[in-house]
């Protein structure tokens, strides 16, 4: 082997060692989560104030008024993120009740008061006072489904064997989920869905009851699509892209256009043509579209890259999780983030039919902001809990720093 060639190998095996040596550090997961949710929040405040800047300045005045709005948001969510992250399990298992029960208390008053309100055919938002209080419970109630789920699983989890011991956890579960059924949410309702049978699956549901729940599912699934007018003309919308073009599939054939002019690396932040009124919901629903124009493919599968490895290291969380309870609420916060996402992309490329559903830590919201980062302060309390990372953690707040005394005269 000559000279040259043991210089240029050399770096490569230190980078190799340094990868290696990174990735078995006892903080890196921990670290990634932080890392990969900050990209995706900092990608989504910028997205945001691209994508609404047109209809923020004819609706509002201003053009930064959605944006400030988010930021805002997210300051408030980052706290409550950094307090859900911080508490014990002990008293995280102390909330599940009030949180059940605030959740159904809350979606029972969407739909049975007047102080429900219905938005774009969905009556799913709850005001209790003035215009800043409105706000979306079926968002908070996948959080509490996550806790409720975890708490009442790993309570019977030596029972389990039993199908009448799924019987309370599941009664409640659904009672959500209908509720948000009668609120019109169909998407909602999918997601809350989907996420309650992995849940289950890693719980150690027997087989025979996933696939009872899955038949229920897909039977109460097509039912509210037969009953409902507006999602059966969704659905042939969608199985016929000539239908109605400037009508019921105006919207997915703009998202379509929006990511197809996108090229590789899109026309520049900013950019988009299809913001100026052409795409309706274009910082909510079809950001990832918006996404895809102005960043290209280069954009757009950098957020599906930062959505896989926040889905594989919180896998790897819940596997190493110091209990059943963190396992547990780490593989529901992953659920719901990974089924949400991929329902979002999956509209947004005309996939599947239009579902109404926001893309996690990227589209505007309040609700779903504040929702999906407490859901990410759970999992990071999850990975902080991992014994190897609480150790290391431990040793670093215990470890005493080194201390410089620089002498007047040196």
């Amino acid at each position: 082997m000559t000279e040259a060639t043991v210089t240029a190998i050399t770096p490569m095996m230190t980078t190799k060692r340094l990868v290696k040596s990174a990735v078995a550090h006892p903080l890196f997961e921990y670290r990634l989560l932080i890392v990969t949710a900050g990209v995706l929040l900092t990608l989504g405040l910028l997205m945001v104030i691209s994508s609404s800047s047109v209809i923020a300045a004819v609706d509002e005045g201003d053009p930064y008024y959605y944006g400030k709005r988010q930021l805002i948001l997210a300051s408030a969510g980052l706290l409550g993120a950094w307090a859900m992250s911080r508490l014990s399990e002990k008293w995280l298992r102390r909330l599940v009740l009030p949180a059940l029960a605030l959740a159904i208390v809350f979606l029972m008053l969407t739909i049975l008061t007047p102080l429900g309100v219905c938005v774009g055919g969905n009556c799913n938002w709850l005001r209790l006072g003035p215009a800043w209080t409105q706000f979306q419970p079926s968002e908070f109630a996948k959080l509490a489904i996550i806790l409720w789920g975890a708490d009442a699983l790993a309570r019977r989890q030596k029972l389990l064997t039993d199908l009448r011991q799924w019987f309370v956890y599941l009664a409640m579960t659904f009672t959500m989920i209908g509720l948000v059924v009668f609120e019109h949410d169909q998407g909602t309702a999918i997601v809350m869905t989907l996420l309650v049978l992995v849940v289950l699956l890693v719980a150690g549901a027997p087989w025979r009851l996933l696939i009872s729940l899955g038949v229920l599912a897909g039977a109460a699934v097509t039912a509210l699509i037969i009953f409902q007018p507006n999602r059966l003309d969704r659905l042939w919308a969608f199985l016929d892209p000539t239908l109605d073009p400037y009508g019921i599939n105006l919207q997915q054939r703009r998202g379509l256009y929006a990511l197809a002019s996108g090229g590789w690396f899109g026309k520049g932040l900013g950019s988009s043509h299809q913001k100026w009124g052409l795409l309706s919901e274009a910082h909510t629903d079809f950001i990832f579209a918006i996404i895809g124009e102005e960043l290209g493919l280069a954009g757009s599968l950098m957020v599906i890259g930062l959505f896989t490895v926040l889905g594989v290291v919180g896998i790897r969380v819940a596997l190493n999780a110091a209990s059943t309870f963190s396992r547990l609420v780490a593989i529901g916060v992953v659920a719901w983030f990974s089924v949400q996402a991929l329902v979002n992309i999956a509209v947004a490329t005309r996939s599947i039919p239009v579902m109404g559903v926001t893309l996690p830590l990227i589209s505007y919201g309040g609700s779903s902001l504040l929702a999906t980062l407490a859901a990410m302060g759970l999992l990071v309390g999850c990975a902080r809990r991992v014994p190897a990372t609480a150790a290391a953690l431990a040793e670093r707040r215990t470890k005493p720093r080194a201390t410089t005394i620089v002498g007047a005269g040196a």
